[in-house]
């Protein structure tokens, strides 16, 4: 007990003297910290931007009044024309409507003219309206998340079908009262809510996906340094090979624990600080409102899971010759990580966390620490369920921390080429 001490205590303050370590960790806490205090700074620079807004307004306005002028910004304004003069105010309206974000104005010139003024930013788009069934949609760049059109089919397609009721006797007033009326609906989830939960449910998966890869990454690379150094041949007779990795695997998950509080306490702090300001945006509310339950078993799966892959990264660095060749060693096991990773944010993706290869895989102890979590998160998933997966984390846990301490203490002892499994499965029958 008194060696897996010493060496916790000196792995662990190695690598608060490491200054990546310290200068990502600050440097994460500071870009947090911009961006939480993002909104504060910009509602204290919004009396200044109300007077550039009032001009562009202004701008708008002469455009409507056919008075041509330059706008160099001009990203709020839709122009919109139409070759049926008998609908322009009722389309000019109902454009106006749908589009609140921006400024319609209902433009005169030529096409020419107006695809010059998209394609110079002036306006962010235009419409041109040939009848009530067709039109041209002109766009500087179009984006992959560009739903103008989408909102322009429903408009004439509404206005197509008041003017085909209104043929038929029907005033204007009750087509549009017909088309028009609301429907009520109320939602009650029974089980978990994938929307609400999804943001933070990435996050703290890809976050648990970078700090295994990372911290494991470091944790073979430190063991192959010490043997290429040959420093392990000293310490390997005075210290106990499970103690030894043990006590490197376990002061690499507190120093990733320390690193991951700090950030997103910072993170909950700065929040905190700024909560009025980001009371509008649902998606970085919802990522702070996460039930204290679901932190704790993020908390119980990172641990467990951080174990399991922290172990083998420490075998398998014991087993390479030199540091050069560790990319080459982990690269299996990394594949193998990376594919649980895949058919985890696959399945979130889909919607269906609860498919059959989420279930084999939340039992499997190289999957199970992200896709138990996922489902845990994302759906409703029965204790015992949970608590048969924990259990065989656990059991995984101890049993391959002490077959990776026989690969650590067999592998420290070779030297020259990598060796191979068979040559090391015939060593450890040795041992």
């Amino acid at each position: 007990m008194k060696q897996f001490s010493t060496i916790l205590k000196f792995e662990l303050k190695s690598y608060f003297k490491n200054k990546i370590f310290v200068g990502v960790t600050v440097f994460l806490m500071l870009l947090i910290a911009g961006v939480m205090f993002f909104p504060r700074i910009s509602a204290m620079l919004e009396k200044r931007d109300s007077e550039i807004a009032s001009e562009q307004e202004n701008s708008a306005a002469e455009i409507a009044d056919g008075q041509e002028t330059d706008n160099s910004s001009g990203d709020s304004v839709i122009f919109v024309l139409t070759d049926i003069p008998e609908y322009e105010d009722m389309i000019h309206q109902a454009f106006t409507e749908a589009f609140p974000d921006y400024s319609v104005v209902t433009a005169e010139e030529d096409f020419a003219w107006i695809k010059e003024k998209v394609a110079e930013g002036w306006a962010e788009c235009a419409f041109v309206i040939h009848d009530l069934t067709s039109y041209t949609y002109y766009v500087d760049n179009l984006s992959m998340y560009d739903f103008n059109t989408e909102t322009a089919d429903e408009i004439l397609k509404n206005l197509y079908s008041i003017n085909a009721m209104s043929a038929r006797g029907i005033s204007l007033e009750e087509a549009a009262e017909i088309l028009t009326s609301p429907v009520s609906h109320e939602t009650e989830s029974l089980g978990k809510n994938q929307a609400e939960n999804f943001f933070y449910t990435y996050i703290m998966i890809f976050s648990l996906y970078i700090v295994i890869l990372l911290y494991g990454q470091m944790v073979a690379t430190n063991v192959a340094t010490e043997k290429s150094s040959r420093a392990m041949e000293l310490l390997i007779t005075s210290a106990k090979p499970a103690s030894m990795m043990f006590g490197k695997v376990i002061a690499s998950c507190l120093a990733g624990l320390i690193q991951l509080t700090a950030v997103f306490g910072s993170a909950f702090l700065f929040f905190n600080l700024n909560k009025s300001f980001w009371a509008d945006n649902t998606i970085i509310t919802s990522i702070f409102d996460m039930p204290l339950e679901l932190l704790a078993y993020m908390l119980i799966f990172f641990v467990l899971g951080f174990f399991i892959y922290a172990f083998l990264f420490g075998a398998i660095g014991s087993t390479a010759s030199k540091v050069e060749d560790i990319n080459t060693s982990v690269m299996p096991l990394t594949i193998l990580f990376v594919i649980a990773f895949i058919v985890v944010m696959s399945s979130m993706s889909s919607g269906s966390v609860d498919n059959t290869l989420m279930l084999i895989c939340s039992y499997i102890p190289f999957t199970s620490p992200m896709a138990m979590f996922t489902r845990i998160a994302m759906s409703t998933v029965p204790f015992y369920q949970i608590a048969l997966s924990i259990g065989v984390l656990v059991v995984s846990v101890f049993g391959i921390g002490i077959f990776s301490a026989k690969i650590y203490r067999v592998g420290v002892l070779l030297y020259g080429t990598t060796p191979k499994i068979g040559s090391i499965l015939k060593a450890l029958k040795k041992a």
